[in-house]
């Protein structure tokens, strides 16, 4: 029995090592097989490609958000020195808005300007900008409004009683004629943007 006894044990004590040997041979064979390196050469070229599509994208959003090309470039080495970290970095960092936003905004902000400095009341003569309560041009010197005899506040041309004291203005301060000619006579703008030149005075030729 000792003899059969020892010669089992020695079998078993060399399965374990026979079954490793077995297993290091298989992996070795399967990485070495044509299947897993094509395998392997297919995810490296698959990776590679996503990792220069990912630097091309963060170069053409760059060029969509920064005027500068020196940050550009820099933006652009960001996305593609540190695979994959690069982009995300540059989305942590980018501006907000593209050039385009900003041109939009700048250009709304303009055209609200320019309305807002349309709509506040000008000369008629030097168009320079006047108060809603000035008798006169501080510029040319023009007499805009008439004052009221009562309280001396600023009087439109065409009211027949004071706003702000109830006191009635006499005829004679109000003189349509007057006001309606000299209307005429001043240069107005056609949209703000085209001015009219003043009809010439009738000659006596063309009577």
């Amino acid at each position: 029995m000792r003899v059969g006894g020892a010669g089992i044990f020695p079998a078993v004590n060399e399965f374990p090592l026979f079954s490793s040997v077995t297993t290091i041979h298989s992996l070795h064979d399967l990485f070495h097989s044509t299947a897993f390196v094509v395998a392997q050469n297919v995810a490296i070229s698959l990776a590679v490609v996503f990792w220069l599509g990912l630097a091309f994208w963060v170069y053409k959003d760059a060029r969509r958000r920064i005027g500068d090309p020196f940050l550009r470039l820099l933006a652009t080495l960001i996305g593609l020195a540190p695979p994959y970290i690069g982009p995300v970095v540059y989305l942590l960092f980018r501006p907000s808005e593209t050039l385009e936003d900003v041109r939009s905004r700048r250009a709304e902000l303009q055209a609200l300007e320019q309305q807002l400095a349309r709509s506040q009341p000008a000369c008629p003569v030097c168009s320079s900008a006047i108060g809603p309560d000035y008798l006169a041009c501080p510029v040319c010197t023009t007499m805009l409004r008439q004052p009221c005899a009562t309280c001396h506040a600023a009087l439109e041309p065409l009211w027949q009683m004071c706003p702000y004291c109830a006191s009635p203005i006499e005829p004679s301060r109000v003189d349509l004629d007057a006001a309606l000619t000299a209307e005429a006579k001043t240069i107005s703008l056609v949209e703000d943007t085209i001015p009219l030149v003043p009809q010439a005075e009738a000659r006596a030729a063309d009577a």
